[in-house]
């Protein structure tokens, strides 16, 4: 089974406080749902760009990309 990150991108000068908050939406949504994720957080892409991310297991990636509308994903390599 593979693990994947669901990707939602922010861009601009609020980049960053905008990705912090919609995360907690994410780990609320998580919690609700009872969805087990690997990791959750956010990441700087570069200084106008920034995402929250939620990483989990590939059978929860189908309910969780419905509801949520990640804009993109990718594999996640927790090394």
């Amino acid at each position: 089974m593979r693990n994947l990150k669901l990707i939602w991108d922010f861009k601009g000068p609020e980049a960053e406080r905008t990705a912090a908050h919609h995360l907690i939406h994410l780990d609320d949504y998580l919690k609700n749902e009872k969805v087990t994720s690997i990791a959750t957080g956010v990441e700087q892409v570069s200084d106008n760009h920034h995402i929250a991310y939620v990483a989990l297991k590939e059978t929860f990636m189908p309910s969780v990309r419905d509801a949520l509308k990640p804009h993109r994903g990718q594999l996640w390599n927790d090394l």
